[in-house]
């Protein structure tokens, strides 16, 4: 059977991604770094929101070779919290749209659930990191939560990095963000 694939765009329609089947998990994330990528990328105008009210970061993850860049890669650029951090989240120029964080040597994309706009967005599967969350944050139990990355996350990136053979693929991307 023929796996599904989803179109999705920035705002501006300038740039888009596919993505082939069903993500590896669908999370929220609510460690110190996306909680601060969040809070500085939202100086960059437009100003897109990427933390939910519960301060958590909604993302959706997909193996690096389910995901096709058809249309617009030269207007990605990167954000990193700090020079040498091994995360960067990326962002079009065009019209800052946030559309991945990558973890480096990762072959997964944490793509950003925003990209969903007016589109079924898959389930959110569980909260991580919620060990970090700063006094008084209430969450939902409407899904597990654990206060490191549970160990079936990490079961989920395992089977998916074997499933890829235990590639990893790179993006390259054109310039930095400032935020």
């Amino acid at each position: 059977m023929p796996q599904s694939t989803n179109r999705l765009s920035c705002a501006c329609g300038q740039f888009h991604l596919e993505v082939i089947g069903a993500p590896i998990i669908n999370a929220e994330c609510h460690c110190t770094s996306c909680r601060e990528a969040g809070a500085r990328l939202a100086s960059v105008p437009p100003a897109f929101p990427l933390q939910q009210p519960n301060g958590g970061t909604h993302y959706v993850l997909y193996r690096k070779d389910r995901v096709g860049f058809p249309v617009g890669t030269e207007s990605l650029a990167q954000f990193h919290l700090m020079p040498t951090s091994p995360t960067r989240r990326v962002l079009t120029r065009c019209c800052n749209t946030p559309i991945f964080t990558e973890f480096k040597h990762g072959h997964w994309l944490s793509l950003y659930a925003g990209l969903w706009a007016g589109q079924p967005l898959p389930p959110l599967d569980l909260r991580t990191q919620t060990g970090n969350l700063p006094p008084g944050t209430q969450l939902t139990g409407d899904v597990p939560a654990g206060a490191m990355a549970t160990a079936g996350f990490y079961a989920k990136l395992l089977r998916s990095w074997i499933a890829m053979g235990f590639r990893v693929p790179t993006i390259t991307v054109n310039g930095d963000i400032k935020a």
